[in-house]
């Protein structure tokens, strides 16, 4: 008898020790809109975090879509983080319909200087593209890292360290496309794109918008005849030697309008809207921000 019972005590223990192990290995849950946050919260987080990125590399963040069981595991996430500003419009649904479920949600567009589309196209709408000013990136951290640290159970320590680490990378980005884009002649800071994403790193860094193939703020839009043709007056008014397409979006449409101005434009691809996989040139933010820099700086220096 006295073994049987030793025997039983021994398994129930052996039962809460399996228990407690399994609770000791969940972890917290952070759903992200954009792989561009996706990446900034993995560099705020530890293992005891796990960050879900809804957006898939190569994706058009205005036009991307989720399946309906990552839809419920946004509802069941522990903090759910936004672009905002309208950027995300084929995903704004379920981000509504998270929120509305009580999932506590931090977005991005709430805490950075927020400006209006350079386009009168957009009719004076909010400009998502924050990002491609690394000092609104800095203010994104800034904010997102005590919501983080919040979280019930979370090594708070570690986000702490964590985001003072990426804080100082975030800065040396800054810096490095500050001396990088001071060096072009301020009559060669021009851009031509493929839509209106540059209005942040333009207003920072001093450059000139002369316009983009696809008018207003979204890439759902399609440019008109005239649209082209206003376009390619500017172009041979300002002297553009290159034009920049999205890695995000077809070129087709910028070749042509660099065919149509009659000039020789080069065309240049650059990383916008969304990271690549590890093999496309883009896997990280501060790595898409250095190679567009790199990319910008050659395409309109003499």
């Amino acid at each position: 008898m006295r073994r049987l019972l030793a025997a039983a005590v021994a398994a129930a223990l052996l039962t809460l020790s399996g228990c407690a192990g399994n609770a000791a290995s969940d972890r917290f849950l952070i759903a992200v809109s954009t792989n561009i946050l996706g990446d900034v919260v993995s560099h705020l987080v530890a293992d005891d975090v796990e960050v879900l990125t809804l957006m898939r590399p190569g994706a058009d963040p205005h036009s991307f879509e989720i399946s309906a069981a990552e839809a419920a595991r946004v509802r069941s996430a522990d903090l759910l983080v936004a672009n905002g500003l309208g950027l995300e419009e084929g995903l704004q649904q379920h981000l509504d319909a998270a929120a509305a479920d009580g999932v506590a949600t931090f977005v991005a567009g709430d805490v950075v200087e927020v400006l209006p589309y350079a386009s009168a196209d957009a009719g004076g709408a909010d400009d998502p593209h924050f990002w491609t000013d690394p000092a609104q990136m800095i203010r994104v951290v800034d904010a997102l890292e005590p919501v983080i640290r919040g979280l019930d159970g979370v090594d708070s320590s570690a986000v702490t360290s964590r985001a003072a680490q990426y804080r100082a990378q975030l800065q040396d980005l800054d810096a490095d496309m500050t001396a990088a884009f001071a060096a072009i002649p301020a009559e060669r800071r021009a851009l031509v794109t493929n839509h209106h994403v540059f209005g942040y790193l333009a207003e920072r860094f001093g450059f000139r918008l002369i316009g983009a193939v696809i008018p207003g703020g979204t890439t759902l839009a399609a440019p008109s005849t005239s649209d082209l043709a206003d376009l390619v007056s500017a172009i041979d008014e300002a002297g553009v030697p290159t034009i920049f397409a999205e890695s995000s979006s077809p070129d087709r449409l910028v070749r042509a309008l660099a065919d149509e101005a009659d000039r020789d434009v080069a065309v240049t691809e650059l990383f916008t809207e969304s990271l690549t996989d590890a093999a496309g040139g883009a896997p990280d933010y501060l790595t898409m921000m250095r190679v567009n820099t790199e990319r910008i700086a050659t395409g309109l220096s003499p």
